[in-house]
């Protein structure tokens, strides 16, 4: 999985001019599950976004507090477009993206997996799928980009280093 967070001081997501979802200050996550991601990686990248110290303390020691500690809210948003890949062209390839059934399933995981996290009605949600218009007032600008990636298998055994041979 990847996203791309970015503290804000408010968000909001507009679905056919209707605000759907709306947060004041804390943190903008735009989520896209790639190909492979396991309920493994939406757990590690829900506790990411809960966890990811990004606001200074009462004393001024920077990057201390993370967006429960400051009370904040989060907005979940899905995008695929993150997992493009531009190696051939102009044109936008999106087979890095996971297809659509298997993308929400997960990306809802992770979603719950966030409001689980947190306090419910603290954590929001744009529509998957919907042409969305995403308004923020970003705070810094403070913007992070995170992958988690699946892990080879352990239990792999290591391909054999070819031996040179040698001939006289």
């Amino acid at each position: 999985m990847k996203a791309i967070l970015q503290r804000v001081l408010s968000a909001s997501v507009t679905v056919d001019k209707e605000v759907v979802s709306s947060i004041r200050k804390g943190v903008l996550v735009f989520a896209a599950v790639a190909p492979g991601d396991t309920q493994k990686e939406a757990d590690s990248l829900a506790a990411k976004v809960l966890k990811l110290k990004l606001w200074d303390d009462d004393a001024g020691g920077r990057w201390k507090k993370n967006v429960q500690e400051i009370d904040g809210e989060v907005l979940c948003v899905s995008q695929f477009t993150l997992l493009a890949s531009m190696k051939k062209g102009n044109k936008p390839d999106f087979h890095g993206a996971a297809g659509g059934e298997e993308a929400k399933r997960l990306y809802q995981y992770f979603f719950e997996k966030v409001r689980q996290g947190y306090a419910p009605e603290k954590v929001q949600n744009g529509v998957f799928q919907a042409m969305m218009e995403v308004a923020l007032v970003n705070d810094g600008p403070v913007t992070l980009e995170l992958s988690v990636l699946p892990k080879a298998d352990s239990k792999a055994k290591p391909s054999p280093t070819p031996v040179p041979s040698t001939s006289n």
